[in-house]
């Protein structure tokens, strides 16, 4: 072809090498070497990109492009994929390695507990060659607030010269979780029913009766039963998956950590008695970056499992967030697990039908998962029984705030608000008059000390404009600015926004926008928050609202005339 034809008609000849960055061959090498033990495979990236960053301080743009050419992916697809991400740092192969990361949760129960004068103090304490001192969404330790973490080590109720301390002794790692050994649970009868069923001496439909017999709901927020998903799952075609979402972002919920830190065996127990029904040939663990000690407590005993020939090696995947609140929603975790940003999926279809790599998915909450054992032992009739006012078993509630003994209580379902501070919390803290409480952390809503008698349960605080979600309890008392309250769970909602849909992207900005107007116009955001309702993609738009509406129903006295600060 000519130069003539090619100008008219557009066609060229190919360049002869593929366009863009080229990939500089002693880089690609060393990425090669730090990523030895990882397979190249696409739905590993965000894989790669933490062991990049855990080896190198953060990420740079030379080892993205490699990465990109190793995986033979757009080096575009990488960058979207690593810039999603709040726990990502990207850096110019030029720029310095950045200084130690020092996150201060800025969550509502670090706030109420001294959090931002905390950061104002390290920051005034801390030179920026030393540290960086960044403020960072809920940690999920919000029993032990105020919570910094150095590194990767965790200052529980924390304080500038605690931090100071852990940088001059430089620890950075984190202090490791211990848990009853597999041995010490089998000694138990741990593992029993798994074998039973696997082998046929207990049959499928009794594990099934028994689970829906206790009445067993998801836990991680929605609350649809456990056995019909069970059940739609199970009858799917094959290959199907199981995946645990133990990413409890929500602010205000830590019940999960605990329960992978302390009861680690019983749960690996009901995760495996779950992929035993439903037949499926792989399980996965989407767990939080921000618990790295369960982290590696999992590792540790996934690895006695796959020794003890209780599971085949790789039969559980533990897959490692990144810090977004938007994947604890069950189809942007598993767009996460396949490499990709933590983008909602339009539903119809749902996970179950079409979920991880296309495959019919089972998707659990951790404590969901931790019950069934407790279920098969004690029988499903009685398990219900231990719950109250006609709920069915127990549940845990994650319990911070103005409350004399914070943590997870395990209670009966249904419980009140008040029961729970009185009976299981010791009462309010000293000086600390009831005002208000979160019963679902911050998508949950706000309610009045006068609805404490409520039950915390599924189907029973929406009748109010609430939720129970994830049974994140924050405790609110009158020495407390419920409008300060509101601000920080809208500038939580703004931040953790994942962009995708024009409802929740503009209108999470909007509302807090609003809010912090000199004058509420009530109106404007009461149309605000029905559009996000109706019109957003998944349920954090649905949701984000919440704090808002509820405040000014239940609250209008502190809103329309309340202190600012936080």
């Amino acid at each position: 072809m000519s130069s003539t034809e090619q100008a008219t008609t557009g066609r060229r000849k190919g360049r002869g090498q593929r366009r863009g960055r080229r990939v500089d061959p002693a880089t690609r090498d060393a990425v090669v070497e730090l990523l030895a033990g990882l397979p190249l495979r696409r739905d590993l990236l965000l894989e790669h990109l933490h062991c990049l960053q855990d080896a190198r301080g953060c990420l740079r743009e030379g080892d993205l492009v490699a990465l990109a050419d190793l995986l033979r992916i757009g080096v575009a697809e990488v960058y979207e994929t690593a810039t999603f991400y709040a726990h990502f740092d990207l850096r110019a192969d030029h720029e310095p390695t950045p200084a130690l990361a020092v996150r201060v949760c800025d969550g509502l129960s670090c706030r109420l507990q001294g959090a931002l004068q905390l950061d104002d103090s390290l920051r005034e304490l801390l030179p920026p060659s030393d540290a960086r001192v960044l403020r960072a969404p809920c940690m999920g330790r919000c029993d032990l607030a105020p919570v910094v973490q150095v590194g990767k080590r965790h200052a529980d109720r924390a304080s500038a010269a605690d931090v100071q301390a852990l940088i001059d002794a430089q620890a950075f790692t984190p202090l490791p979780a211990v848990s009853e050994s597999l041995a010490a649970y089998r000694a138990r009868g741990g593992y029993r029913h798994l074998l039973a069923l696997r082998d046929g001496s207990l049959p499928a439909e009794a594990v099934l009766a028994e689970v829906e017999a206790a009445g067993l709901r998801g836990m991680g927020g929605a609350g649809f039963s456990t056995a019909r998903k069970w059940r739609l799952v199970g009858a799917a075609a094959a290959p199907r998956y199981l995946v645990c979402n133990a990413d409890e972002g929500e602010p205000g919920t830590f019940k999960d950590r605990l329960i992978l830190e302390a009861q680690t065996h019983q749960f690996l127990d009901g995760l495996l008695l779950a992929a035993a029904y439903i037949g499926a040939a792989r399980c996965w663990i989407y767990l939080r970056d921000e618990y790295p000690a369960a982290h590696a407590l999992l590792s540790r005993e996934i690895a006695a499992l796959e020794a003890a020939n209780l599971i085949a090696p790789g039969f559980i995947d533990l897959r490692r967030g990144a810090g977004a609140y938007i994947c604890g929603e069950e189809s942007a975790l598993i767009e996460s697990i396949e490499g990709k940003r933590g983008y909602p999926r339009q539903r119809p279809p749902y996970v179950a039908e079409a979920g991880l790599f296309g495959r019919p998915t089972l998707v659990n909450n951790v404590e969901t998962l931790v019950l069934v054992p407790t279920i098969l032992a004690s029988g499903g009739a009685q398990f219900a029984a231990l719950g109250s006012e006609g709920f069915a078993g127990l549940r845990s509630y994650s319990v911070s705030g103005r409350v004399r003994q914070p943590g997870v209580k395990q209670a009966p379902a249904g419980i009140s608000a008040r029961k729970l501070i009185d009976e299981y919390c010791g009462g309010m803290a000293d000086g600390h008059q009831l005002l208000a409480y979160l019963p679902g952390g911050a998508s949950g809503g706000i309610l009045p000390a006068s609805l404490a008698d409520l039950p915390l349960h599924f189907g029973e605080l929406e009748k109010h404009g609430c939720l129970i979600g994830s049974a994140a309890v924050i405790v609110l008392s009158d020495r407390d600015d419920p409008r300060a309250a509101v601000h920080a769970m809208l500038e939580f909602f703004a931040d953790e926004s994942c962009g995708q849909c024009t409802p929740c992207r503009i209108g999470t900005e909007k509302m807090l926008a609003l809010f912090e107007a000199p004058e509420l116009d009530v109106a404007l955001l009461s149309e605000l928050a029905t559009v996000m309702r109706d019109s957003s993609i998944c349920g954090l738009g649905q949701a984000a609202p919440n704090p808002v509406t509820t405040a000014l129903q239940y609250l209008p006295q502190h809103l329309l005339a309340g202190k600012r600060d936080a």
